[in-house]
This record gives structure tokens, sequence and C-alpha cells, in this order.
């Protein structure tokens, strides 16, 4: 006789606990491990042996490939002589500022010490990059490519490309990245870059092989982070390549814009399959003229047609019909203090602090904005020359843009339909732009120029954003791994948030 199984109350509970636990288990998004060992090393760079960050032995470092809402882990371990932080450039650290890797929110990795970063790309899809935060440790490479893919249950609206190509281009200077803070230190600047980069490498590097390989017939999609269809400092987008032409060696060129003295200006070989037909030595002009540049602006817009993932966190897509409760102006400023070149905005200059402002949450320079609030941005930037803005934590609606300074009448000239999502905006000589957004991301965020001789002169900011209800629904608890420093040492953890 075959008796029916029985279970205790108490184990069927167990038993419930146990398969709820599985469940949450697979339903966790996927996790990607990394171990980076940060060096000194020498590379050739513009045909001469230099001094560069290397993350385990490359530069640029490792490209983080993932999908949307997918985990990272990134152990990293500071080999160099001097403090460290990664930033992640575009990924907006959903209710988690504590991973963000600017000085204001997190306490460096001393010497010879490793710390782990937790992060997600939530709810993102595209390119975006990151890059040592402290001083100018920028100059001296460390940075790589993050490429974050859509999940496969949300369309795009082109197929699949043969390959995906990252184009990476900055500035490099010959000297020394502790040589350039101190020149800036003594109230100098540091000048023009000695050239252009792509992927490390420029053409005078000759033994360099070609960067991209394609065949004929098939589209290739190339992420671009910098100068390129006329993207500014500390942009990103990615774009799409058919090889229909002749099979041969063509140049991918980049240039400089905006200088009265010659062009900046840096190749990298495309090389068909079976090619043997060297590139023409006949380079492009690039287009001139602030006028191009803006107009080039305008006609970028979303296709409101495809079918594609669109940010829609509370609607805030439909950007144009939402309701502005704040207009915050931040003009940016050059002048002396002791003597020396220091820039600000809204006539502040800021210096990082011992204590991290994410630990204290004021200070001269932090913004306070109400949790969930629609906001308009608006940058004036009177200098004679570019500028581009990041907003950390967030992306925005770049809105409108104009010459001179910004009024309530400039909103007849906003594009309140169809502008791109993005997270870096150029502001031109003398003009002003303006961008909207949800401040729906609780947390202290970084507001910067990306030229970093004036970030690291002081044209940079915080803004804090406190969600009332104190629920992890809204923010997460400071890690308990997280680096103690400055005033902050030996104190308690803050108080735990509630949950959702």
């Amino acid at each position: 006789m075959v008796r029916p199984a029985t279970m205790t109350r108490g184990a069927a509970a167990a038993a419930l606990v146990a398969l709820a636990l599985v469940a949450v288990a697979r339903a966790e998004d996927p996790y990607h491990f990394f171990e980076w060992k940060v060096t000194y090393g020498t590379k050739t760079i513009m045909g001469t042996p230099q001094k560069v960050i290397l993350i385990n032995d490359m530069f640029p470092g490792p490209t983080i490939n993932c999908t949307s809402n997918n985990n990272i882990v990134v152990n990293v371990f500071n080999m160099l002589d001097q403090p460290l932080l990664f930033t992640w450039h575009g990924i907006q650290q959903r209710k988690n500022s504590w991973q963000d890797g600017m000085p204001g929110t997190m306490c460096p990795i001393a010497p010879g010490t490793n710390f782990t970063y937790h992060w997600q790309a939530k709810d993102q899809i595209g390119s975006f990059f990151y890059f040592p935060s402290i001083g100018m440790q920028r100059s001296a490479g460390g940075y790589g490519l993050i490429s974050v893919h859509s999940r496969d249950l949300i369309p795009v609206p082109f197929d699949t490309p043969a390959d995906d190509f990252p184009v990476l281009v900055g500035d490099w200077y010959t000297k020394d990245h502790t040589v350039l803070a101190k020149h800036l230190d003594a109230g100098k600047s540091i000048g023009r870059p000695a050239g252009l980069i792509i992927n490390g490498k420029n053409e005078k590097d000759a033994s360099n092989p070609p960067m991209y390989n394609v065949e004929a017939g098939k589209t290739y999609r190339f992420r671009n982070t910098y100068d390129s269809l006329d993207v500014h400092v500390g942009q990103c987008l990615s774009f799409l390549v058919t090889a229909d032409q002749k099979p041969a060696d063509y140049f991918l060129v980049v240039s400089t814009r905006f200088i009265k003295e010659a062009r900046r200006m840096v190749t990298a070989v495309i090389r068909y399959k079976g090619s043997s037909t060297p590139p023409s030595p006949k380079l492009p002009e690039g287009p001139s003229g602030w006028a191009w540049s803006i107009n080039q602006w305008r006609s970028f817009r979303w296709n409101l047609t495809a079918s594609a993932a669109r940010p829609n966190p509370q609607g805030s897509y439909h950007y144009g019909q939402i309701n502005i409760t704040r207009t915050i102006k931040l003009s940016t400023s050059r002048g002396k203090v002791g003597g020396k070149d220091r820039y600000a905005i809204n006539g502040v200059s800021h210096v990082d602090a011992e204590t991290p402002l994410q630990a204290r949450r004021m200070a001269p320079n932090v913004l306070t904005a109400e949790f969930r609030t629609f906001i308009e941005v608006v940058f004036e930037n009177p200098e004679k020359s570019i500028d581009t803005f990041h907003i950390d934590g967030y992306a925005f609606f770049a809105a409108g843009m104009g010459p001179g300074t910004w009024s309530p009448q400039s909103r007849k000239t906003y594009n309140l339909l169809d502008t791109v999502s993005r997270h870096t905006i150029q502001v031109y000589p003398r003009s002003w732009t303006a961008v909207m957004l949800t401040f729906d991301n609780a947390g202290m965020w970084n507001i910067r120029s990306n030229l970093w001789e004036r970030h690291y002169l002081g044209q940079q900011m915080y803004i804090s954003v406190v969600s009332p209800a104190r629920s992890l629904r809204d923010e997460y608890n400071m890690p308990e791994s997280s680096l103690r420093c400055g005033k902050v040492v030996g104190l308690p953890m803050p108080p735990s948030y509630l949950p959702a």
C-alpha cells in the first residue's frame, strides 16, 4: 500500500520559502564580473613611448559588453602611486549614486588597495564610457567603452550589424598627467593637446594594422564617443555604416572643430576583406562654422514611428506636455583667485573636499532638487569658446539653444516633440542651451564641464535629490563596503532606509 506523502505546516512553510528564494534567484538579472589591475606602463603613442594608465596592461581599457539591466561587478586594484576612482559616464546608476565614482560621491581607492564597484545598466541601451575621475588622470588613459545592448524582447529599428566597432577618440598630451596638474595649480593653462588618438593610436604609429576590417555588402555599427559627425566632448553615439564601396582601404577621419589655428587630425584605416589598395592620401575637408553645427544638432530627432525602446519614466517621453515646476540657470564664468585662473558656475568655483559631499549633502555649490519634479535647466556660456556639460544620474531632453542670454521668451524656439534623450550637451560660445528632465533618481549627482581643464579648475557642482519617503524604493542604502575618508572615518553607517 502506498501512503500519500505528508508534510507538517512548518515544513510546508519552509518549502514555500525555498521556492520563493529560487524564484527570486532565477528572476534576478545576469551578472558580469571583471577584475582590473590598474598600473602605469609604457605605450608608443604618436610615435613616441609614453607613460600611460593601463587596465590589465591595456589602453584603452577592457570593453564592458552587457545587456540592458545586467549587473556589473568590477573589482579594481589600484597599483598607481595616487588615489583612484572610476566614473561610468552616461550610466545613470539608478538609486545608486554611491557607485557613481566622482570625488563628491565616493572616497577614493588608496594606492595598493582595491574596491569593488557594483552597478546595474538599468533600463539603458547605448554607448557609454568609463574613465578615472581624480585630478588629471584622465589625460593619461585608463578609459574604455561601455556597450549596453538591448534585450532580445525589445526590438531595434535596424537589422543586427555584422560587427560592432569602438571609436574612442581623445586628446593626447605628451606631458605626464601630474605635470599637467601642476601647471593648472600654478595658474598656467595646459594649452592645446599634442594631437588626437583613436582607440589609443595615431597615424604616426606606422606599424599599426588596419583598425577596422569589413566585408563588402555588410553593415557595421560604429560606437563613437567624441568628435565625429560633430559629436561634442563627452558625447556618445553609434552609427551604421554599409560597406557598399569598391573594395579597398579607406580612412576614418577625425578632426578638431572651431579653432582658428591648424586643425588637429587623426585617421584610422577601414579595410575591405581582400583589399590591397591603400587609402587615398587626399583627406576631405570637414565642415566649418557654427551654423552648420547647430543645424546638424537640430536635425538629430527621434523617429517616433520606429519600433524601438524609448525612455518613458512616468510618461516623461512626452516632455513637451509636462508643466515645468522650476527653472535652474547655470551660468559659467572665468576669473582669478589668488592670481590664478579658476572657472565657476554661478560664481562658485568647486574644490573637492576631503569628505565626499554625499556623506554631508551640503556645500556652497550643492543644489537641492525636489524629488520627481520636472525641471528646466539652462546652461549659459559667456566665453568665446564652446563648452559641453554632463549631468550624472540622468538623461535629459535638450529642448533648445540659441545666442546671447536665455529668457522665458526663448521657450518659443524649443523643440517640444522629438528631441533626442542624452546625458551630455554642447553650449556654444556666448550662447545658451536649455534641457528638461524629471529629477526622479535620488542621490548626489555631479554636474560638470567635460572640458577637463575647466572641470579641474572648478567648473562643476553637485545636485542633491532626496526622496522624502526615505525608502529603498527610491534610493539604496550606503553599501557596507563603502570606503571611508575625511570626517566620516570611524562614524557609524547612516540610518538604513525602510523597505519599499
